[in-house]
């Protein structure tokens, strides 16, 4: 669903239909530490840049919105874990290391990627 910034995000949902005025991001609703979203929160969002990134099904994401130095503003901070080895990813644009290890076909594309650069 498009977020209020213009983003498509899978976690975002809205409903306006017949009176309703319903918006939410599922993803900070798993985290009860987190505080309260707001629709303007979707601007600084990371997650649907990574979803566009990385479309992996073992891929895992937390948010976590958190205030900023003395209560002034609010800080975004993304987590990932891989579902399928149970493991934290480091970057999540570019995912778990292991599933990216198992593909076969990415193989030959690290390898012309290593070569064009040994060329130069």
């Amino acid at each position: 669903m498009r977020t209020p910034a213009g983003k498509e995000c899978r976690h975002y949902y809205q409903d306006f239909h017949r009176g309703r005025a319903l918006q939410e991001c599922r993803l900070v609703q798993l985290n009860a530490a987190s505080m309260h979203w707001r629709p303007q929160d979707c601007s600084s969002c990371p997650v649907p840049d990574i979803l566009n990134a990385n479309a992996s099904p073992d891929l895992e994401l937390s948010l976590s919105i958190k205030p900023r130095l003395l209560g002034l503003g609010r800080q975004l901070e993304v987590k990932a874990s891989c579902l399928k080895h149970r493991i934290e990813i480091a970057d999540a644009f570019v995912g778990c290391e292991k599933c990216n290890a198992e593909r076969p076909g990415l193989d030959v594309f690290w390898q012309a990627l290593g070569q064009s650069e040994d060329d130069d």
